[in-house]
């Protein structure tokens, strides 16, 4: 059965108000097509409401600001204890929306979300300055403080983990927010604004305005009055926005782009482990992943033997509803998705790639793709060059590990990494030398909210999560003070 939509306006100062405009857009169910619901669709005129509301909680008389540093944490953790309550919904609502098969989505709202919810609540009172010792009869100390009104822009393919990350870091900090979710998947993020206003959060502190990038997130990013903004998604957009945080004034900017992920598979590696680790890494959510291993290197001596057993792996994978909880893999997000990724499979066809398995669409309804296997790709082929952001695997054959690290390098991207090896020189010598800023060994999309997460060159600025992940977050202010010349 379909969840209960219970939050379709735009979220200011814990209200809820239609669109200034009285615009409304369409959300869609990716397993069939149809419409969700109408959401109120925010732009310019919105934006400006929620960036106002934001800088009036960020007052420094105000509630949020009085607020203990404890407290803070303390209103979090009620957040992550009204999520595991609400976990059923919330799981059922993402995959309703997004299309993310339910035994996903239910480890995300079961486990996932509450336990980095609480590890950011846990930050909110470890914020710490310095005392220095400066020359002169001074006292001199810092001050770490929030940095203001921070702009969340999320992407759509993972919205509650973005959502609970970006938020909770802010709000740890001490910031107040205006989020802006994907416009394919507003849901869910409204859904978990009203478990902030539940838990406890000031009026204000947390403003969701849906609406579309070029409109309320293009808005956003130049509003004058907010400080810092949080980006996940696209190489183009991101530099969009970098551009746009300088236009009015100079904001602080986290990006965490897009990825062409590579994955070496070492002759000596463990087939069992290897071939599931390889598939697991770009079929995950039908490779809707920023991370997904979408460059897989297999070495020469085991090359067809991985090959043959790759295509088999993927053969099992149950394709389906995604709301059914044996379903393996589910629909691709949209329309635009399904035949962006439908290209890139003809295009690697063209280009001489070796088509084994999927590369189809699957029914007339909904956006589903079987999950596909090229091999003898090259290194200049286009599905070895571009993020293609859906079940695509691409293998690639090398003959040494020096070889390997060089063209997994040969790329404008650099999110991440992962090799499969029994040889520990092996792993530690790809570890190092490899760019990219999260590496795997015998194994593949393993996240904790305890470590730091972001990319290396086009792939992004900045990182989140991770004991550091409040500081750019926060402002340092010194102060110094000058000490009588005598007792």
């Amino acid at each position: 059965m379909a969840p209960e939509i219970k939050y379709t306006k735009i979220f200011i100062n814990n209200e809820w108000v239609g669109s200034k405009s009285g615009k409304t857009f369409d959300t869609y169910n990716p397993h069939d097509g149809s419409v969700i619901a109408k959401v109120a669709e925010g732009d310019k005129d919105d934006i400006a409401a929620a960036v106002a509301a934001a800088k009036a909680a960020f007052h420094r008389n105000s509630e949020w600001r009085l607020l203990d540093a404890s407290a803070r944490g303390r209103l979090l953790n009620k957040f992550a204890d009204l999520i595991e309550r609400d976990q059923e919904y919330l799981s059922s609502l993402e995959t309703y929306n997004n299309g993310m098969i339910c035994s996903f989505s239910k480890f995300m709202a079961q486990g996932m979300l509450p336990a980095s919810v609480r590890y950011l609540a846990s930050l909110a009172d470890k914020i710490q300055g310095d005392t220095i010792p400066t020359d002169g009869d001074l006292f001199t100390y810092t001050l770490k403080q929030p940095v203001g009104v921070c702009g969340l822009i999320l992407p759509w393919n993972g919205p509650m983990p973005m959502f609970v990350n970006k938020v909770c870091t802010a709000l740890a900090a001490g910031c107040t927010v205006v989020v802006k979710p994907a416009e394919q998947t507003p849901l869910t993020a409204l859904a978990l604004a009203a478990l902030l206003a539940e838990a406890g959060v000031p009026k204000g502190v947390v403003n969701v305005v849906p609406g579309y990038g070029h409109t309320a997130g293009a808005s956003l990013t130049h509003h004058p009055d907010v400080a810092k903004i949080s980006f996940t998604g696209s190489v183009e957009v991101g530099k969009l926005i970098q551009q746009a945080a300088g236009v009015n004034n100079l904001k602080r900017v986290t990006l965490e782009l897009g990825g062409k992920s590579p994955l070496v598979i070492m002759d000596d590696a463990d087939l069992n482990l290897a071939v599931p680790v390889a598939a697991h890494g770009v079929f995950t959510h039908q490779g809707q992943v920023c991370v997904a291993a979408s460059r897989l290197y297999v070495q020469s001596g085991i090359y067809d033997k991985f090959v043959e057993a790759a295509v088999k792996y993927a053969q099992t994978l149950k394709i389906g509803n995604p709301n059914d909880p044996t379903t393996q893999h589910g629909p691709q997000i949209d329309d635009e998705m399904l035949k962006k990724v439908l290209g890139y499979v003809e295009q690697g066809k063209k280009e001489g790639a070796k088509l084994l398995t999927g590369g189809k669409r699957i029914g007339n309804t909904g956006y589903y793709i079987e999950p596909t296997v090229f091999a003898d790709v090259k290194d200049n082929m286009t599905i070895a060059k571009e993020e293609i952001f859906g079940p695509v695997q691409s293998i690639l054959k090398f003959d040494t590990l020096e070889e390997v690290i060089d063209r997994a390098n040969n790329t404008s991207f650099g999110l991440a990494a992962g090799i499969c090896t029994t040889n520990v020189n092996n792993a530690l010598q790809f570890s190092k030398h490899v760019e990219a800023g999260i590496v795997w060994v015998n194994t593949y999309l393993v996240f904790g909210a305890q470590a730091p997460f972001g990319g290396f060159k086009e792939s992004g600025l900045g990182r989140e999560g991770g004991i550091n992940c409040l500081d750019p977050y926060l402002e340092v202010k010194t102060v110094s003070m000058a000490l009588p010349k005598k007792l």
